[in-house]
C-alpha cells in the first residue's frame, strides 16, 4: 500500500528533467520539502518501502537520504527513521522557491507591490507561546470542560441556521450577550443590531479601512502603536499619520498632518507604553473627529484586566451617538486560536457593513458564537475573568519585583497603570533592543523590542514583557536568562 509521501514523490519525480534518477529523487524530495509539502518533523517513508513504492533500487533512495542528511534538509532518530528538519538550510532561507518552466528554468513569482510592502514589514512572531510573549493569556486556566459541554449541547442538535453562512453579523445569541455585557463591563451604548462578529481585531480593522478609506486617505495611529495595524492600512493603501502619544494618550497631529479619515486609539490602555487618555483629550478627540468628519476606531484589547481603581469606561459610551467604531476581543480574556472579535458600529454604518462583511469573509463559526452566549449569559465569562485578574495581579507584581531587584525602579515605564497583559522593560537609548530581542529568542525567551513600535526616528528602547502565560516559578530563570542578554549586548 503506498504512502501519501510516496505518492507525493512519485508525481514529483516526474516533473524532474534530469536524467540521472538519483539527482530526479533528490530534486523531488528537496522541492516538497522547501515549499512545504513535507511539513516539518514529518517522518519520510523508510528507504526500503521507498524504494519499493519509486520502482528505484534502495542504494538510490539511501544515497539521497544522505545527502540530504549532510545539506540539513532531514535529520535521522535511531529506530525511529528520517524526519524533515525543522529549519531548511541557511542558503535557501532568503531565495524564493519558484515554480520550474517547460524548459527547466524557474519562474521568478512577482508580488504587488502592497505585498511586497507587507512582507517587508511582517512582525508577527512565529512563537506564540512561553515567557515572556506579549499579549497571550494563560491558556491553560481557560474552563475549557465547561465551554466543551455547553459546545457538545449545542452539537448535539443544532438547527439550520447555525450550520449555514451568516449575513447577519454573526450569531443573535451572542449579539445580545454582548449588549448586556458592554453595557454593564465597558459602558458602551448599542443595540443587539449594532454588533457584528468577526473573525479577531484584524479583520474588524480591514473591513473598516476598507469601508471608509479610499486609497491615499489619512488614518492618524498611536506612536508608539500596534504594527498589526500599520500592515493593514498599508495593504489598503491608506496613508499613516504617526500622532505621539504621553501620559494622557495620543496628542492630536497638528493639521499639517492632513484631515484624517479614521483615528485609532487604545484610549483605556495605550499599546504598547501602558497610558490612559484623560477624559479632556478624549472630549477634544471627539469633537476634533465631529468637525472633520472622520472616526474613531476604539480598540479595547484588553480592558478587562485592570489590576486597582475602577475600570475605565469606553470613549464609545462618553457622549450619545458618538463618532466611534468600538472593537474588542475574546483572544485576551479567553484564547487567541478562538479568533473571535466583535465590532460596535454607529447606526448609520451597520447595514452596510454587515452586507460588506459577507460579501468579504463569508460569516460562520456559528455553533461556536451560541456556545461562548450561553458561556457569557451563565456567568462563567465573569467568573473566568475575576479569577484572571486575580492570577495576572499576582504574576505582574512578581515580574515587576523581579526588575525592580535586579535593574531599579527606573527599568519600569514610568506610564505605569497597573493593567493589562505586558509590561515595559526600559533600556538606555544607546541600548539595542532589537538584537537583544533576538538573543533572548534563541535561548527560549521571548520578548519584543519597543523600538520596533515606532514609526518615526528616535524611538525608545526597551523590552515588552508579557506575564500572563508565565508562571512565578518560571519568571526568575527566564529573567536570568533575559539579564545576561541585556548584559552581553552592553559590553
Amino acid at each position: 500500500m503506498r504512502s501519501l509521501s510516496g505518492d507525493l514523490l512519485l508525481q514529483r519525480l516526474g516533473e524532474q528533467p534530469d536524467d540521472k534518477l538519483h539527482k530526479r529523487l533528490y530534486n523531488a524530495i528537496r522541492i516538497s520539502i522547501l515549499d512545504g509539502s513535507l511539513p516539518p518533523s514529518s517522518r519520510l517513508p523508510a528507504s526500503r518501502d521507498l524504494a519499493q513504492e519509486l520502482s528505484l533500487s534502495r542504494n538510490t533512495v539511501l544515497t539521497v537520504y544522505e545527502q540530504l542528511l549532510a545539506e540539513g534538509y532531514v535529520y535521522s532518530r535511531q529506530g525511529s527513521g528520517t524526519f524533515v528538519a525543522e529549519t531548511v538550510p541557511d542558503s535557501f532561507l532568503s531565495t524564493a522557491n519558484y515554480p520550474v518552466g517547460d524548459n527547466g528554468e524557474q519562474r521568478r513569482v512577482e508580488l504587488s507591490k502592497r505585498g511586497a510592502t507587507l512582507l517587508h514589514h511582517a512582525s508577527a512572531s512565529p512563537k506564540q507561546w512561553g515567557a515572556f510573549i506579549p499579549g497571550v493569556p494563560d491558556v491553560n486556566a481557560f474552563p475549557h470542560q465547561v465551554f466543551s459541554k455547553i459546545q457538545a449541547r449545542i452539537s448535539r442538535r443544532p438547527t439550520p441556521q447555525r450550520l449555514t453562512y451568516s449575513n447577519q453579523g454573526g450569531s443573535p445569541e451572542l449579539q445580545h450577550a454582548l449588549v448586556d455585557y458592554l453595557r454593564v463591563a465597558r459602558s458602551v451604548r448599542c443595540s443587539p443590531e449594532q454588533i457584528l462578529i468577526t473573525e479577531g481585531i484584524h479583520q474588524a480593522i480591514d473591513l473598516v479601512t476598507r469601508m471608509l478609506c479610499n486609497p491615499g486617505d489619512n488614518a492618524w495611529i498611536e506612536e508608539p502603536g500596534y504594527w498589526g495595524i500599520r500592515n493593514i492600512l498599508r495593504i489598503n493603501d491608506v496613508n499613516i499619520c504617526p500622532c505621539e502619544v504621553d501620559e494622557a494618550g495620543m496628542v492630536p497631529a497638528e493639521q499639517a498632518a492632513g484631515t484624517p479619515r479614521l483615528i485609532f486609539v487604545t484610549p483605556s490602555h495605550q499599546y504598547p507604553l501602558g497610558s490612559v487618555m484623560s477624559l479632556a483629550r478624549r472630549q477634544r478627540l471627539l469633537a476634533l473627529a465631529r468637525n472633520a468628519g472622520a472616526w474613531i476606531v476604539e480598540d479595547d484589547y484588553d480592558s478587562e484586566f485592570r489590576f486597582s481603581g475602577q475600570p475605565i469606561p469606553a470613549l464609545q459610551g462618553l457622549e450619545a451617538d458618538a463618532p466611534v467604531i468600538y472593537i474588542g476581543t475574546f483572544s485576551k480574556t479567553l484564547y487567541p486560536a478562538l479568533r473571535l472579535g466583535y465590532v460596535v458600529l454607529p447606526k448609520p454604518l451597520m447595514n452596510e457593513f454587515k452586507i460588506a462583511h459577507a460579501e468579504l469573509y463569508r460569516g460562520g463559526h456559528l455553533l461556536i458564537q451560541a456556545a461562548l452566549a450561553q458561556f457569557i449569559q451563565e456567568g462563567h465569562y465573569t467568573a473566568h475573568i475575576r479569577r484572571m485578574r486575580l492570577l495576572y495581579a499576582k504574576r505582574r507584581t512578581f515580574l515587576t519585583t523581579l526588575i525592580e531587584q535586579h535593574l531599579g525602579k527606573q527599568a519600569l515605564s514610568e506610564f505605569n497603570s497597573n493593567a493589562g497583559l505586558h509590561l515595559i522593560l526600559n533600556l538606555p537609548n544607546h541600548a539595542d533592543d532589537v538584537a537583544i530581542a533576538a538573543a533572548a529568542s534563541t535561548r527560549g525567551v521571548l520578548v519584543r523590542a519597543l523600538s520596533r513600535y515606532y514609526m518615526l526616528p528616535n524611538a525608545r528602547r526597551g523590552l515588552l514583557m508579557g506575564f500572563a502565560c508565565v508562571p512565578e516559578e518560571q519568571m526568575a530563570a527566564a529573567f536570568s536568562v533575559l539579564l545576561e542578554c541585556i548584559y552581553s549586548q552592553e559590553s
